[in-house]
């Protein structure tokens, strides 16, 4: 779930926080080996304190864990993607409060020049292979979250919700 709180303070100054969690699906990726498993766990990316007369863009990150495991050596194979949440298109991203919307975007890199989403509307994946001789492994993906500057919005909290899929 994204939240975005907005309050006052001054009459022109809002001051924003932003909180966003991942709710992630049951996913499995590609996993050989006995015994093998993957899972899928999220970090929410907390924005904290929004400006939106600043000119400049308010920037967090998150993360997206998979763990794959087994009794013996194992070979994982995957693709992360994320939703595009309430918005039709991943670009932009939004979150809303009462038809009020908020754009955002998540990226795969600290450049912000990749949307993150599922290989549609000029968003990208993320995917990895590898094999491991450890009974678990765990690798950790960045989510780079971006509120642009300069964004007319009213005091309150917006809420988004982006669905993180695991393809094998």
């Amino acid at each position: 779930m994204l939240l975005k709180k907005i309050n006052g303070v001054g009459w022109r100054y809002f001051i924003c926080v932003l909180v966003y969690c991942f709710y992630s699906q049951a996913a499995y990726a590609a996993c050989s080996g006995l015994g093998c498993s993957c899972s899928v766990g999220t970090t929410g990316v907390a924005f904290g304190t929004y400006n939106p007369t600043l000119g400049t863009a308010d920037t967090a990150n998150g993360n997206v864990a998979v763990t794959c495991s087994a009794l013996v050596l194992f070979t994982a194979s995957y693709v992360i993607s994320l939703g595009k949440g309430a918005s039709a298109t991943y670009s932009p991203r939004f979150m809303n409060l009462l038809g009020v919307h908020l754009n955002y975007n998540l990226y795969t890199t600290a450049g912000f020049t990749s949307i993150w989403g599922d290989a549609t509307g000029g968003s990208v994946t993320v995917s990895d292979s590898y094999t491991a001789i450890a009974l678990s492994q765990t690798r950790n993906y960045t989510v780079f979250g971006r509120i642009p500057a300069l964004q007319t919005v009213g005091a309150g909290t917006y809420i988004d919700s982006v669905t993180v899929t695991v393809t094998y």
